[in-house]
This record gives structure tokens, C-alpha cells and sequence, in this order.
């Protein structure tokens, strides 16, 4: 009798490029667009995304007005430093002046609107308050000022209107609104803004290793750090987030989590448990439950990532399903996968450029002689002689490098990196704003 021949191994399932991961987020967020919208006070809008422009009705500056304190003058008045002219008027910040007589001066400060008929402002520290010949002094009243440099027309000057005209779009619909942002919709008289609701993300871990901080540490457990770090990372981010704690690593419990948690979410962000192995619950939960494609990333680190959706359940205030991203659960590849993956996803939800900030190429104080096969995300910090320099463990497992580094080096796979060489630097600051 022959031997049974030997059963060929499953070939390798190819890594998905990074980028093909995006895109493909892209396209599975898209359809889960947030519609629904608020008007709210342009106080309480940092950070949030315009549903509407903003136009204005009145022209910034809404009149002329001089950026300095001094004196306001006809340029022509002025032929000759030394000139000294009568100071026909004193005109403060919020005090409209009269039209400027020929051959007067008027004193000015900061902010008040330049008297029609002056179109020069000479500062102040270029004046000279001289007595008038019966002993009065210019310095506290009218009297005259003597001009010890001869001014150009507009200099000083603020026109009507060189900041925003009237009628036009100072912000468009999409933006993230920054604090220089709600400045601007304050100029223009913006009360209150038409904004995207936040997004509702529901989060939660899984492992009966995890306990919380300030419980004993039994053999065998840690620390959830996870939990933290993207619970901040979704408040940082301006969204709404129910935490469910920690699951018990059960299918039935599993499942039950990811109803309660679709019930009331556009988004449900785990970490943990993606993998194949037997205590792995989330895959076969999001499955009954939805849908889930597991993916292997060619990225070091966070290469598992799942993507999917789940269900809402029957009598939910919203229907249809509430989209899921699960995160490996080593503490760097969750803070990496959210940054590029995550981040993404809630920007493409809300109509935000998905694509990741532009790197800056910036030379490496290192030496990186072993580079993996996949595209790598090194721990760097800007020294100060404008050159980046590597935390010295890149272990996936070591938060340490997350809180000491400003910034990522996305290395190409398979690229080695020698001191002085320049490498694409991402910096922490604009992937968190993101």
C-alpha cells in the first residue's frame, strides 16, 4: 500500500501595501458619511468640521485704520523732515474722526479708523510734540507736532477691506475649524456655525490578561494601557466616545459587546483579539454579527488589521450598521495603526482629505543597517542641529518611544538608512491633528 501524500502547506497570503489599505478604508467609509448637522456658538467650535461656508457681509477692516499709534497726515503735508503742523484733533480706537483739514495733523492711536482726507500714518516714535508759541504744550492736548521723517501715502494704514470683501467665502464647508479659524469667523461677525455632529465612537478592549490601573497586578496580567492611549486619541480627535471597558475574551460576550456597542455609533475601535488563534473571539463575533475582512499590512509596526461593520440592532435610533476597525494589541502598533488607519477613517467620514500630511525630508543622526521587508514606522525625535535621532528600542511592545518621539520615519521596506542620509519625516503634531 502506498503512503498517503504529503498535504501541500497553504501558500503565504501576500501582505496588502499600506497604501492599498487606505484606499481601501477610503472606499468602506465613504458610504457612512456624516449627514446630520448643529448650529452652535463659534465658542464652542474648536475642532470641529464646517457643514456650511462662511461667508461675510461686511467688509474686514470695515474702514480705513492705522496699525500704529501716531499721527495721521496728508503725505503731501509733509515735504521735509522737520515738518510742524497744528493737531487739529485726537481721534482713539472706536471714536470716528472728522474729515482732516489741509495742513493739520491728528493724533491717532491703534485701531482708530484714519479721518477721511489723511493717507499716511507716521508712528509716533518719529514725532516730536512742540510747545505752541504761547507756551502750550502739544504733548497732552492739540497743540502741534513736529514730523522728523516724511511719510509715504498708505504707509501705516490699514485699508478698507484688504483682509476680506464683503460677500466673500472666508471658510468653506469641510474645514476643521482651528483657534486661527474661529478667529477669522469672529471678524466676520459669525456668531454661531453650521457644523458635523461628532463622530460617536464606541471603544473597547479584549483579554482576561487586562486589568485597570489601580487594581492588583495577578500573575499573568497587565496593565491596559491601550485603553487610554486611544480613548485620548479619540477625544483629541473631537469625537464622542462610549467606552465599554474591557471584554471577556467569550464569543458570547464578544457578540453582546458589539451590539451594545453598533446600537448607538458610527464607528467601533477594538484592540486585541484580531488574530487566528483560539482565545481570538472578535473575528468570528463581527462575522455573525456583520462583516470583517482581516488583513495583513506590510507595515512594522501594526501589521494586523481588521475591517468590517457590524449590525445595528433592531430598535436602535439609527439604522443600518455602525462601521469596525480592530487594532493589534501590542501598545505602538495600536498608537501607529490608529494614527495612519483610524485617523483616516473618521477624516474620511467627515468629508476631510483622508490622505496622510505630506512628510518633510529631514537628514538622520542614525545608522538603520537592517531594515525590514515591510515599510516601517521608526520612533524619531528632532535634535537640536535640525537632524533626527532613533529611540534605541523599536520594539512594538514599548510605549516609552511613542512619548519620547515627535515624530515617525516612514522608511520604504527594505531600506537601509545611514547617518546623514535623508529620510521622510511625519511629524506626531500634524498626524494628531488629522
Amino acid at each position: 500500500m502506498n503512503a498517503p501524500a504529503p498535504q501541500a502547506r497553504p501558500a503565504a497570503r501576500a501582505l496588502l501595501s499600506l497604501d492599498d489599505a487606505l484606499a481601501r478604508l477610503v472606499a468602506g467609509s465613504l458610504p457612512h458619511a456624516l449627514a446630520q448637522t448643529e448650529t452652535i456658538s463659534t465658542f464652542e467650535a474648536l475642532g470641529r468640521v464646517l457643514a456650511a461656508d462662511v461667508r461675510s457681509m461686511l467688509d474686514v477692516p470695515p474702514a480705513d485704520n492705522t496699525s500704529m499709534d501716531g499721527y495721521a497726515v496728508r503725505a503731501a503735508d509733509v515735504p521735509a523732515a522737520g515738518t510742524v503742523l497744528p493737531v487739529s484733533q485726537r481721534i482713539p480706537a472706536g471714536v470716528v474722526g472728522e474729515p482732516l483739514a489741509p495742513g493739520t495733523a491728528a493724533r491717532i492711536f491703534t485701531g482708530a479708523q484714519v479721518p477721511p482726507g489723511a493717507d499716511a500714518v507716521v508712528m509716533q516714535e518719529q514725532c516730536e510734540a512742540v510747545p505752541d508759541p504761547d507756551g502750550a504744550s502739544g504733548a497732552g492736548g492739540l497743540g502741534r507736532v513736529r514730523i522728523q521723517a516724511i511719510p509715504e501715502a498708505g504707509q501705516w494704514v490699514r485699508w478698507r477691506g484688504e483682509d476680506v470683501c464683503a460677500g466673500a467665502t472666508v471658510l468653506v464647508r469641510g474645514t476643521r475649524l482651528t483657534p486661527q479659524a474661529l478667529g477669522l469667523a469672529a471678524s466676520v461677525g459669525a456668531g454661531t456655525l453650521t457644523v458635523l455632529r461628532r463622530p460617536r465612537v464606541a471603544l473597547f478592549s479584549t483579554g482576561d490578561e487586562l486589568v485597570m490601573p489601580g487594581e492588583p497586578l495577578k500573575p499573568g496580567a497587565i496593565y491596559n494601557s491601550n485603553r487610554f492611549t486611544l480613548r485620548g486619541l479619540l477625544q483629541a480627535g473631537g469625537c464622542e466616545v462610549s467606552d465599554f471597558g474591557i471584554v471577556p475574551d467569550r464569543l458570547d460576550a464578544t457578540r453582546q459587546a458589539l451590539q451594545r456597542a453598533a446600537a448607538g455609533s458610527d464607528l467601533i475601535v477594538t484592540s486585541g483579539g484580531v488574530s487566528v488563534g483560539e482565545e481570538d473571539h472578535l473575528r468570528p463575533a463581527v462575522r455573525a454579527e456583520g462583516r470583517i475582512e482581516n488583513w495583513q499590512i506590510a507595515m512594522k509596526p501594526g501589521k494586523p488589521l481588521a475591517f468590517g461593520a457590524v449590525r445595528r440592532p433592531g430598535g436602535s435610533a439609527q439604522a443600518g450598521e455602525a462601521l469596525f476597525v480592530g487594532l493589534p494589541g501590542n501598545p505602538v502598533s495600536s498608537y501607529v495603526t490608529f494614527l495612519l488607519c483610524v485617523s483616516t477613517v473618521l477624516r474620511a467620514m467627515q468629508g476631510l482629505d483622508p490622505a496622510l500630511p505630506a512628510p518633510l525630508p529631514l537628514a538622520a543622526a542614525f545608522d538603520w543597517p537592517r531594515p525590514d521587508k515591510r515599510r516601517e514606522f521608526l520612533r524619531v525625535r528632532l535634535n537640536a542641529e535640525g537632524a533626527l535621532e532613533l529611540f534605541p528600542n523599536q520594539s512594538s511592545g514599548v510605549l516609552t518611544s511613542a512619548v519620547w518621539a515627535d515624530g515617525l520615519v516612514d522608511n520604504p521596506a527594505g531600506r537601509s538608512i545611514a547617518r546623514g542620509d535623508k529620510v521622510r519625516y511625519l511629524p506626531l503634531a500634524e498626524l494628531l491633528a488629522r
